[in-house]
């Protein structure tokens, strides 16, 4: 007698992957999540190769992740995935205080993001 096996939370045909703690703010990943919404997975992790914003290589782990998930966990042709959802959200926030003058103090807040990226197999359309 065990626990009752969980519902897959995507279709058939996608993979999965999250980014649960990036360091960085939630509005600098969304510009980088924006660049490969929509794009074949091969040619969004050339995208994040060659983007010059630090948080692009967080966003390529995350991407690989769910390649790799897709060709070993659910049998998906890797040359047919696209992404098909790239959603940023808020994650943890640390918090640090910076001394100042005349024995003030300022709060200095670290940010961390999280990034669910959701690659979908998608047949090839002959032209």
């Amino acid at each position: 007698m065990g626990k009752a096996k969980s519902p897959r939370r995507v279709a058939d045909n996608e993979a999965l992957a999250v980014g649960t703690t990036i360091r960085g703010s939630a509005q600098k990943l969304n510009l980088v999540a924006q660049l490969i919404r929509g794009k074949k997975a091969e040619e969004a992790l050339n995208i994040l190769s060659f983007s010059k914003k630090s948080m692009a290589r967080d966003a390529s782990k995350v991407l690989a992740s769910a390649i790799a998930n897709a060709e070993n966990n659910h049998n998906l042709d890797v040359d047919a995935l696209v992404v098909a959802e790239a959603s940023v959200g808020k994650s943890i926030t640390m918090k640090r205080f910076h001394t100042r003058g005349r024995g003030k103090s300022t709060r200095i807040l670290k940010p961390f993001s999280k990034l669910r990226i959701v690659v979908r197999e998608q047949e090839e359309e002959e032209a």
